[in-house]
């Protein structure tokens, strides 16, 4: 059953424009995740399903008696009212007033917020945005709006999170970057790009099976559309007169091909890897402890960064790992211990909030701030030319950040301190607020960065990308190291010993996260081994009708054939090329895989 429908929408901000004629619905039991460039519309999309803003254009249909619960990317509470009013609010009828209080203490407990009658004044920002997850959730809805529910969560609530949506009989609609709860959570995808709505039915790993297949489809119609131009143009070149209605109209259909747009490439952020050179002392800490308010973050750690490290540090919210980065950095001080810096170590730090940005400032102007040229392995390059890569084209780059959205100023941010060439970088959870797209480029970035990464992370697809060893908070005052990825980490964790109601002890599992090796399919590995002589021959086959059509000139019945034979191993050879370039960059990244296990 329908629920929602939005048709021929129409809406912009500022000069640009988010949606053209775009349209989409909602339908009972729809999981729905929203993806897309920072700046392209998603929270938009999420507030105007919300009735919280109108299209310029078009229209928005919702079903009788549809309600609607939201959550805003940033809540804002009354500060003077406590944590077990404000997950109440709103949400108290007379058939759960007596149930209610306890079921919003249980989901507080499992979003880590204990302190149910401690006022909202002393949530940090972070709390407040499960406050307001757990207000959304004790609703009884027929449409769930979540945006960005996974911020602010560790692994364990975020893993609470997925098993309790994927139970809901609510419909869901969400904008998350946590690639792992897009792919358990959703079973349909809708991509914001260029204006447009597509709609993919799946989990984002069919999405991304999906939007190939999409892309190689509208490729071929180029294809197809640039080999009738070609053969067009030939006609009309050889002499063509518009003497019958016929040729007339040939030629009008041809100026009509011609001026059709060829289907637009998605935009890469790309970026060399760039860093200073790093000597043989780097990062040295020496048994440091700190503690806060009588509580032991950590005690007598200690640990001597390689070049090369990949660190990722995890734990539950409030264990002290962004502590431990801002001790590491410099910015606060252990209580015992030090901290030693090589003297040709560069740190960049990139913080869970942005550091101060002067909004009234042009975006190009804050980048010229950390440099203007900057050297890469393909030479020097500007900062226009880095913003450009970036996704910031001429006109962004000279709009003030106070115009840019949140995402794009975390995208800014990044640039910023990339530009400056560390050679350590600090990364506190770097996945929060960037899109999708940009963490992929993120994540081949390090893939080439010769330098040290730290990063604190809640999004566990993040870690099994980019990270070797582990640092875990577990006990109080206790970090325990671990040789491996995320996954690697929650696979060797024993089953912990709980007790049920009777005293009896009950073995509690932990779900394993797989990540699916890189290797050839049987064809894959198949075509591999014959592409290169497949080519070869198809080249030879068209230097051959080269010389034909060179001989035929004055043969046309020939001469045509020749053209519809040269057309069709054009496009073989096409589709062949793009494939040596998958099985190619495939074969690579298998290598790649094989050396970093080894």
């Amino acid at each position: 059953m329908n629920l929602l429908t939005v048709e021929n929408m129409v809406k912009s901000y500022t000069d640009k424009i988010l949606f053209n004629n775009a349209s989409f619905s909602i339908n009972e039991n729809e999981k729905i995740g929203v993806i897309g460039v920072n700046g392209t519309g998603k929270s938009t999309l999420l507030k105007i399903v919300a009735g919280l803003e109108r299209p310029e254009k078009g229209t928005v249909t919702k079903g009788n008696n549809v309600y609607i619960r939201y959550l805003p990317q940033n809540p804002i509470y009354d500060d003077h009212i406590t944590v077990l009013q404000a997950v109440l609010e709103g949400n108290i009828t007379k058939e759960n007033q007596w149930s209610i209080e306890s079921e919003a203490k249980s989901i507080l407990n499992k979003l880590g917020i204990i302190g149910h009658n401690e006022l909202i004044e002393h949530m940090s920002g972070g709390q407040k945005k499960r406050i307001a997850l757990a207000n959304t959730l004790i609703a009884s809805a027929d449409i769930l709006i979540l945006d960005e529910p996974t911020n602010h969560l560790d692994n364990e609530m975020s893993q609470w999170l997925e098993d309790y949506l994927k139970k809901l009989k609510s419909a869901l609609i969400m904008v998350t970057h946590d690639r792992y709860f897009l792919d358990r959570v959703s079973n349909r995808i809708i991509e914001i790009d260029k204006g447009n709505i597509y709609s993919y039915a799946g989990s984002y790993s069919e999405f991304l099976r999906l939007k190939t297949a999409r892309e190689d489809m509208d490729n071929a119609t180029e294809r197809k559309r640039q080999s009738i131009l070609r053969n067009e143009l030939a006609w009309i070149s050889r002499g063509a007169r518009a003497r019958s209605t016929k040729q007339k109209a040939r030629i009008e259909r041809y100026e009509e091909m011609v001026q059709m747009q060829a289907p637009s490439q998605d935009e890469n952020i790309e970026m060399s890897s760039l860093s200073s050179r790093l000597g043989r002392k780097t990062v040295e800490v020496n048994r440091i402890s700190k503690s806060y308010d009588n509580k032991k973050l950590f005690e007598d750690f200690t640990y001597i960064f390689l070049k090369g490290d990949r660190v990722g540090i995890i734990g539950p919210n409030g264990c002290g790992k962004s502590t431990l980065l801002k001790i590491i950095n410099g910015v606060i001080k252990p209580d015992e211990g030090m901290i030693e810096i090589g003297t040709t170590v560069k740190i960049g730090y990139f913080s869970q909030e942005n550091e101060y940005m002067d909004e009234n400032l042009k975006v190009i102007e804050y980048v010229r701030e950390g440099a203007e040229y900057i050297e890469t392995s393909e030479g020097k390059i500007s900062a226009s030319q880095m913003l450009e890569r970036f996704l910031f084209d001429g006109t962004l780059q000279w709009s003030q950040i106070k115009k840019l959205s949140g995402g794009e100023k975390r995208r800014l941010y990044l640039l910023r301190i990339l530009m400056e060439a560390p050679n350590v970088l600090i990364l506190d959870e770097p996945t929060n607020d960037l899109d999708i797209q940009t963490m992929t480029v993120l994540e081949d970035y390090l893939d080439n960065f010769d330098g040290i990464v730290i990063t604190v992370s809640h999004d566990r697809y993040f870690l099994d990308r980019v990270i070797k060893r582990i640092f875990a908070f577990e006990t109080e005052g206790r970090i325990r190291q671990f040789e491996g990825a995320y996954s690697e980490y929650i696979e060797q964790q024993q089953p912990a010993l709980t007790l049920d109601n009777k005293g009896n002890s009950n073995k509690v599992k932990t779900e394993k996260i797989k990540v699916q090796k890189l290797k050839f399919t049987y064809q894959e590995q198949k075509d591999f081994e014959t592409i290169d002589e497949e080519i070869a021959k198809l080249e030879e086959m068209l230097e051959e009708i080269d010389k034909d059509i060179a001989s035929s000139a004055t043969n046309f019945p020939k001469l045509n054939q020749l053209m519809e034979q040269k057309s069709k191993f054009e496009t073989q050879l096409e589709e062949k090329m793009e494939r040596w370039m998958y099985l190619t960059e495939l074969k690579e990244k298998i290598e790649a895989e094989k050396t970093n296990n080894n």
